[in-house]
């Protein structure tokens, strides 16, 4: 799963350094998430100055850039 979670940590990198946030609806990337809690979701988000929103039911999950985790 480690190899997963890093290769959406790239995608998600790449998507919100050109848009303000990144909506993850694909079902094989929700499932990554869904096999984790919601403390490891959200503590994955922080390792990467992410803030994350669950929505619809954990159908859908938004991340957006943190300015306060972000470096200036």
């Amino acid at each position: 799963m480690q190899h997963h979670l890093s290769a959406l940590a790239t995608k998600i990198a790449s998507m919100l350094s050109t848009r303000p946030e990144y909506l993850v609806t694909q079902p094989a990337e929700l499932r990554i998430f869904r096999q984790m809690s919601d403390a490891e979701v959200r503590q994955f988000a922080k390792n990467h100055g992410w803030r994350v929103i669950s929505r619809l039911g954990g159908r859908q999950i938004e991340f957006y850039n943190d300015p306060i985790l972000r470096p200036l």
